[in-house]
């Protein structure tokens, strides 16, 4: 069975982080496996407070998943300082880890802030260079690359700036656009585009996280970036259109896939 590392916060309400991801990647097939860099207590609303690890006890998780179970595929999400970036890098460096899914994570869903100001250079610096691809939303990309983005032309700019400064694919995701939920992927300097339909469904929170590990886990099952892609993309507009709610308010998404990545009510 293949293997998958996500290397992320903890989400206490389960949409989201390190529980998102494991769900994704369970139902995408792959073993996964998990080296959390902080604790945080958020629901679908917002965050209350977040708790890091110590960059040693990162590297100590990091370490004892490599030295057992190697991942055949790694998604980065939440690294809220550049001391625990710093150890991701290093660490996954040291293994020659690939197949590295790096999702720039900076703001939640809700809004809420979730890493430091000086995290955001180090992801750019130091995550980005070791991606096999980033998948930063729009506001994520107008921050790492500058570049001001209200439409198809900026996506293009933004995305091949990124990936040819820091040497890596990036999928710009189009969901923050008003009028549809279009992808764009950079690569080898080309473009494809993944048309998506967009999905009146208030429960989104969670759904970065989600993509990025499907990508993963079809990564580590040994499909190309673009055929990974198209997965994680019918994976989660199935969650979507299924419009599960969790009771009251606005619940996360809950991921019911079968292991062949079809939606089925029995997962449920």
């Amino acid at each position: 069975m293949r293997t998958a590392l996500t290397i992320a916060g903890s989400d206490s309400s389960g949409g989201a982080g390190i529980q998102a991801d494991i769900k994704t990647m369970t139902m995408n097939g792959v073993y996964a496996m998990s080296a959390i860099t902080a604790l945080t207590a958020q629901n679908t609303t917002g965050v209350r407070d977040i708790s890091e690890v110590s960059p040693d006890f990162l590297k100590q998780q990091l370490d004892a998943v490599f030295e057992d179970i190697r991942p055949d595929a790694v998604k980065i999400g939440m690294v809220s300082s550049s001391e625990l970036v710093g150890v991701i890098a290093e660490r996954l460096k040291f293994y020659g880890a690939q197949n590295i899914v790096v999702d720039p994570v900076m703001v939640a869903t809700s809004g809420s802030s979730l890493i430091k100001t000086e995290a955001v250079s180090a992801i750019i610096d130091e995550l980005l260079p070791i991606a096999a691809i980033a998948t930063p939303n729009i506001p994520e990309a107008q921050v790492i690359s500058g570049i001001s983005i209200s439409g198809r032309e900026d996506m293009l700019a933004a995305a091949k700036m990124i990936g040819e400064k820091h040497g890596c694919a990036v999928l710009l995701k189009g969901g923050h656009s008003i009028n549809d939920a279009n992808d764009l992927l950079y690569a080898d300097g080309g473009f494809i585009w993944f048309e998506g339909k967009r999905i009146d469904n208030p429960n989104t929170h969670g759904t970065g996280c989600t993509l990025s590990s499907a990508i993963a886990a079809n990564l580590a099952k040994g499909y190309d970036l673009a055929d990974s892609i198209k997965r994680a993309k019918k994976y989660i507009s199935g969650a979507l259109s299924y419009m599960l709610d969790l009771g009251r308010g606005r619940g996360p998404m809950n991921h019911a896939f079968d292991l062949k990545g079809e939606f089925t009510r029995e997962a449920r």
